[in-house]
């Protein structure tokens, strides 16, 4: 974008999704996350029948003969609900942005498997260019993680994820990411109703490995 016009058109994208992100934040969880069916209806597949019974909470869900079991609510860790970039060496803002994620939509399964459950956590977003353009191909990173809530919370299971986007000449492009491979142990009796998905943007997960010592020699 190039002009006053394309800068203040940058501005006024970039605060609208500020808005849906302010507005997302707000809506209750239940109305946020769903079963397998949301996320196969979500990303693109058909949603299966609906159950004849729904179960009550706190009950033996009606389909665990299938292995498939409530999944604790999604929620967006405080102050990872964006992921901005500026210009190298410059703050993330104003006319230095080159470009902002935001999530707008989540969903998730779970399933049992042995001992363990097996999460799916998807999650879907947008990448807006800012003033001072954004680069044909943008790493999103994200990070899932699975926690017990109560007056000291404790992580029970976290993982890191990517996912590319190209980006598109006007600057808005939508990225979906599924971790499909989040694995904890099954909760005992009704420890799993204090069980959270966290789910953020993480720079950290950019970061390359560090590389390993070499071995001193002994003289």
């Amino acid at each position: 974008m190039t002009g006053r016009a394309g800068r203040y058109r940058t501005i006024a994208i970039l605060g609208a999704a500020g808005l849906a992100i302010g507005c997302s934040l707000v809506v209750s969880p239940a109305s946020a996350q769903s079963i397998t069916d949301r996320i196969k209806g979500l990303f693109g597949g058909k949603p299966d029948a609906p159950p004849a019974q729904e179960s009550s909470p706190g009950a033996p869900p009606a389909n665990q003969s299938d292995n498939i079991v409530d999944c604790p609510p999604v929620s967006i860790r405080a102050g990872a609900s964006t992921f901005a970039v500026g210009l190298p060496g410059k703050d993330a803002t104003g006319s230095d942005l080159r470009y902002q994620a935001s999530i707008t939509r989540t969903a998730r399964d779970c399933t049992i498997n042995g001992g363990e459950v097996t999460a799916r956590i998807g999650i879907q977003g947008r990448v807006i260019a800012g003033p001072a353009g954004a680069p044909a191909t943008v790493e999103v990173p994200m990070r899932v993680a699975v926690v017990q809530g109560g007056i000291t919370e404790s992580t029970i299971a976290t993982k890191a994820y990517t996912t590319t986007v190209q980006m598109s000449e006007d600057g808005s492009v939508p990225f979906t990411l599924v971790a499909d491979d989040l694995v904890y142990p099954l909760p005992p009796g009704a420890t799993g109703d204090s069980y959270i998905f966290y789910i953020g943007f993480d720079p950290q997960a950019l970061a390359p490995e560090p590389k390993p010592r070499a071995a001193k020699k002994r003289k």
